[in-house]
């Protein structure tokens, strides 16, 4: 397997709203605004997929998946070749990987699940009971062991799923599920796939289960690419008053919906492209 290429990449430090750029062999580093000098080394985020690259080895497609601490892969993007291929270039062997989470049963998210379960029969694949019988069969054909959740679930001490949570994709229930991951500092991260049941109402269920913890950053798809200006506008604005400190707007939040974010959020918006790594403390 061929090591990943680090060669010529721009990094990035965002801290407290300052953009630092740092030694181009480390990977972006989000903060939280709770400094504990005893803070661990950080939980590393690998985009493995996106509709964009941030370097030309990678492959594009409509889809997103993020590769957690080295170990979760949350979705899985549209196509399974250019799941593998992304991987590769990272030097991720699907050996590694030790659960999938699945945001929700749409194609653009479950595409490379199937051909990572070949390789990896008895992966643990944490889903919704929403997302069908047709999923589940299939999951248990490609001898996956399949974990459902309704409410709040832990995967280990510092990453957990939300749960399904209901939502709608043009008129048909679209349930789908978040997960979060928990910094040693205390902060939050929520990572989001299609955000069909509304990115607020997402952000308001991770408050509502963790009342004290402020969030340093939310991620992925928001599906605003069909809203209105005026809307995105009142929903970032919502977002920020939720107390949202970082932003990873991508997929299908669309390119309106993105330059809104970097007006409104300034230098706590963070690009997010197949082939990009971060590291949250």
């Amino acid at each position: 397997m061929n090591s990943p290429n680090l060669s010529g990449t721009r990094f990035e430090m965002l801290q407290l709203g300052i953009e630092e750029k740092k030694d181009h062999m480390k990977p972006d580093i989000i903060k939280n605004s709770q400094k504990n000098e005893h803070a661990d080394k950080g939980i590393s985020l690998k985009f493995i997929y996106d509709n964009t690259t941030y370097k030309e080895s990678f492959q594009s497609g409509w889809g997103f998946s993020c590769l957690i601490d080295g170990r979760i892969l949350f979705d899985t993007g549209e196509a399974p070749d250019s799941l593998l291929h992304n991987m590769d270039q990272f030097g991720v062997h699907p050996s590694v990987i030790e659960a999938v989470v699945i945001s929700h049963n749409h194609w653009d998210h479950t595409g490379g699940l199937w051909e990572l379960l070949k390789q990896r029969p008895g992966l643990p694949v944490f889903g919704c009971p929403g997302f069908g019988d047709e999923f589940r069969k299939n999951v248990f054909a490609f001898k996956g062991n399949l974990v459902e959740s309704l409410t709040f679930r832990k995967i280990d001490s510092k990453i957990a799923v939300t749960g399904e949570i209901p939502g709608q994709y043009k008129g048909t229930p679209m349930p789908e599920q978040a997960l979060t991951i928990k910094s040693k500092q205390g902060g939050l991260t929520v990572i989001t796939g299609c955000s069909h049941p509304g990115i607020l109402t997402i952000v308001q269920k991770v408050k509502e289960k963790f009342p004290n913890e402020v969030i340093h950053l939310v991620l992925g798809g928001f599906h605003l690419m069909d809203k209105e200006p005026q809307t995105i506008k009142l929903i970032v604005k919502s977002m920020k008053e939720l107390g949202v400190e970082n932003v990873g707007p991508t997929h299908c939040t669309g390119d309106v919906a993105k330059s809104i974010f970097r007006e409104m959020f300034g230098k706590q918006v963070f690009d997010i492209q197949a082939g990009k790594e971060i590291k949250v403390l």
